[in-house]
């Protein structure tokens, strides 16, 4: 799932990517709402979290814009602001909004809740083989066994077991990572070993070398 976070405190901003990718989540940062114009320009996203107040204006008021002309995107807004009468007004424009200073394991767990909202029907369970994914519930299984996976590990074999043993190019398994990262990267392939390794034997994810990825 894609988020584009704009804040323009750059410690904020900083842990707060960190946080969302960490737990499995492509995030682009923008430092103004001139920024978030240009990221909503070229990309689709599961959900945005603004910092209420931006160096060129408030993002309520953004939001609320881009709300009249039917935007449909999940918002959920960050910010010191703590009245009641802020409180509602940020409730009113966005979905959510979560006051300054706030625990990392709540805001995950707040975009989380935004972006299943924001989809357009419940995550079916997907199931290939022995393996069974539950989308919804952040489930997955191998013969009928857990498995301890990362967020992004788990959004890698969601991808793969939709395909149906079909083969995912590199570039679209990339694209669940966020802009920064380059299509020469290794991220994918190290995350594959890991991956490999929690589903065990007999190997289920096989490598197309110089195309992609596929189970089998």
């Amino acid at each position: 799932m894609r988020i584009l976070l704009t804040e323009d405190e750059e410690n904020i901003r900083l842990s707060v990517q960190t946080c969302l990718r960490t737990a499995g989540f492509a995030v682009d940062a923008a430092v103004d709402l001139s920024d978030a114009d240009k990221a909503l320009w070229v990309n689709a996203y599961d959900c945005a979290v603004f910092d209420r107040m931006l160096p060129d204006g408030d993002s309520l008021r953004y939001v609320a814009r881009r709300r009249s002309r039917g935007w449909p995107v999940p918002v959920l807004f960050l910010t010191a602001r703590d009245q009641i009468d802020d409180r509602i007004d940020g409730l009113e424009v966005g979905d959510d909004y979560l006051v300054k200073p706030f625990a990392n394991v709540e805001l995950v767990a707040r975009v989380r809740s935004l972006c299943r909202r924001g989809a357009a029907a419940p995550s079916p369970v997907l199931r290939f083989s022995d393996v069974e994914l539950d989308p919804g519930r952040h489930l997955a299984l191998r013969g009928g066994v857990p498995l301890e996976l990362t967020g992004k590990e788990f959004a890698v074999l969601q991808v793969l077991v939709a395909a149906g043993g079909e083969t995912v190019p590199r570039k679209e398994l990339l694209a669940l990572w966020d802009e920064l990262v380059a299509p020469t990267s290794n991220v994918l392939d190290v995350l594959m070993l890991s991956l490999r390794k929690k589903l065990g034997p007999p190997q289920l994810v096989h490598t197309r070398r110089g195309v992609g990825y596929l189970l089998r």
